[in-house]
């Protein structure tokens, strides 16, 4: 093949391993695990297209240190080795599960282990969800996204009804506030959460013009959340659930109830650290948390169910689902995917003049997209008491990473400055 012949089929390559590279190249999910734990390994698929491993090259090649006994792997256990660490990480290649690792328990009073299937707290990491249900309902043309909350919504403040659009939202450049909340209130239903989080949201104020800065606040999602709620008629976990997680395969991934998660033995217990060094179970001990709901050790699980930019429960193999639908247009179509995950608002420097971030920074739809040694990563990380997640979609080169932990305090930033480097060849 001459030179400019195999240029051209290398930036073909590319495109391929971009959204529509999974499909594309007839990989699955379900594809067969690539030096994975024993006893994970997924059963074999039936189409044997499946099996067709894509043309060797740069992009295609698995890095030593992602595989079990890489760097990446022995990272992990020695946190866990050091109980800094309990969870699952995940990572998968063009729909091979390369490495797969499961530490500490699940439930400690029960004897329950963590597991591949274990789902976990996501705390923010949900968020992107609020994102592909509006881009959802604007593909359909049922919400444009220069559209003003006052469109869809009232009780708001003239402000904000008519000068903060969907668009700001999603990309936390509203300008609004997050009102107080009672750290000591528990809640016992879902029409109690639904009516409380209207209220709530009616309370926000415009801190600063709309478009002008970045905020951080979970009353935006909520906000975007009851747009969907409005537009659809149904509540917005129900729509997540068959739209979203339904769409995706993500059959162990709900907005699970704290009734559900006492008694569900596959939803991962959070263990939230005391003063002292100890941990103890956010979900069985609600009075152990912080009186400021907003730090680590804030109310654990004192809502009856999470709303839009709180929690929800996820599996690592779910959240690979969840990207692998992304790139073959199952829960969005290819260009309001792209939309979705495509660089808007550069980030500089924080709100309290903090250094700027380390690479190339940018605000997507509801999460960051960064460059890192050449490459798109595009995700999002949250904690809530007792537990800390992340997941990354590396959509140049066909690679997702996952992180849950049902631990707070966990090295987070680290794990993910290593699953970066491995997958990347970056620093």
């Amino acid at each position: 093949m001459d030179s400019d012949s195999d240029s051209v089929r290398r930036v073909d390559r590319r495109r391929l391993l971009g959204w529509s590279g999974l499909a594309a190249a007839g990989m699955a999910a379900g594809a067969p695990l690539v030096g994975a734990d024993p006893g994970h390994a997924a059963p074999a698929p039936t189409d044997p297209d499946a099996l067709v491993a894509p043309e060797p090259s740069g992009h295609d090649r698995i890095p030593p240190d992602t595989r079990p006994g890489g760097a990446y792997d022995r990272y992990v256990a020695k946190l866990a080795a050091e109980d800094r660490f309990s969870g699952v990480v995940l990572l998968s290649h063009l729909g091979r599960t390369v490495l797969s690792r499961s530490y500490g328990m699940a439930d400690k009073e029960k004897g329950i282990r963590n597991h591949e299937g274990v789902a976990v707290n996501l705390g923010s990491a949900v968020k992107p969800f609020s994102a592909v249900a509006i881009l959802q309902l604007a593909q359909r043309g049922k919400v444009r996204l220069s559209d003003t909350v006052g469109t869809y919504l009232t009780g708001f403040a003239n402000e904000i009804a008519e000068q903060v659009t969907i668009h700001h939202l999603l990309t936390s450049t509203s300008g609004l506030n997050h009102p107080e909340r009672d750290p000591h209130r528990v809640f016992h239903s879902r029409e109690e959460v639904h009516e409380f989080y209207r209220q709530w949201t009616r309370r926000v104020k415009l801190e600063s013009a709309p478009g002008t800065g970045f905020d951080n606040t979970g009353a935006v999602f909520a906000i975007a959340a009851q747009i969907v709620e409005a537009v659809t008629g149904t509540t917005y976990w129900d729509y997540v659930h068959e739209h979203v997680f339904g769409r995706s395969g993500m059959t162990g991934s709900a907005f699970y109830t704290r009734p559900q998660w006492l008694t569900d033995e596959h939803i991962a217990h959070s263990y939230m650290l005391q003063a002292d060094g100890s941990r103890v179970d956010a979900v069985r001990n609600l009075d152990k948390g912080s009186p400021n709901p907003y730090e680590p050790g804030k109310n654990p699980g004192r809502n009856f169910i999470d709303y839009a930019g709180d929690g929800g429960f996820a599996t690592a193999p779910d959240l690979v689902r969840f990207a692998h639908a992304l790139r073959n247009g199952t829960v969005l179509d290819r260009p309001f995917a792209e939309l979705f995950a495509g660089p808007k608002i550069p980030q500089g420097k924080g709100k309290d003049g903090g250094p700027a971030p380390a690479h190339p920074s940018f605000m997507a739809y509801a999460m960051p997209a960064k460059l890192i040694n050449g490459q798109w990563v595009i995700g999002r990380g949250g904690a809530n008491p007792g537990s800390t997640a992340n997941w990354h979609i590396y959509p140049d080169t066909g690679w997702v990473g996952v992180v849950l932990s049902n631990y707070d305090g966990p090295p987070m930033q680290e794990i993910i400055e290593q699953e970066m480097r491995v997958i990347t060849g970056g620093r």
